[in-house]
């Protein structure tokens, strides 16, 4: 930027934490953003009085590095109905698929095959069409896999 331009911030609503009211002793508030991946973000408080007037905090920045190695988790909720979040994490960009088999080895669904940069991903698996019982899902990137098992209960 040269001198003389405008920067403009354009901030956004990421979410709210109901306060404790007026108060004589102190309280800890925590606040998780769940929706960001590998980068640098700012972030800022408005805090609101009971009488509506309200400020803003300074300005506090977070950054998040690239993931150092390969890993698949655990999907959640474990068992599940009929929907569950697979996540995994990429340390370099490749080509990444997701797939899941029933317990034949049969391939049931692909969730990811693509290219995909390096960072933290989250698939949202609907097995609402499959019948109740375990399968595994595989999570296959260069020379890198790993395989867990997940339990669908109708």
């Amino acid at each position: 930027m040269t001198s003389g331009e405008l920067q403009v911030i354009i901030w956004k609503k990421i979410g709210f934490v109901q306060g404790s009211g007026a108060s004589n002793s102190s309280h800890d508030y925590l606040f998780t953003d769940a929706s960001v991946t590998s980068g640098t973000y700012a972030y800022r408080l408005k805090q609101i009085d009971n009488g509506g007037a309200f400020k803003y905090s300074q300005e506090t920045e977070v950054r998040i590095a690239l993931p150092s190695e390969f890993a698949l988790s655990q999907n959640y909720p474990n068992p599940f109905n009929p929907t569950t979040v697979i996540s995994y994490q990429l340390p370099v960009t490749n080509v990444v698929t997701l797939k899941v088999y029933d317990i034949l080895g049969k391939e049931v669904v692909s969730l990811v095959n693509e290219v995909k940069v390096a960072g933290n991903y989250k698939v949202t698996f609907d097995a609402s069409r499959l019948a109740s019982g375990m399968y595994f899902y595989r999570l296959s990137s260069g020379n890198f896999y790993s395989v867990k098992k997940l339990v669908l209960i109708k």
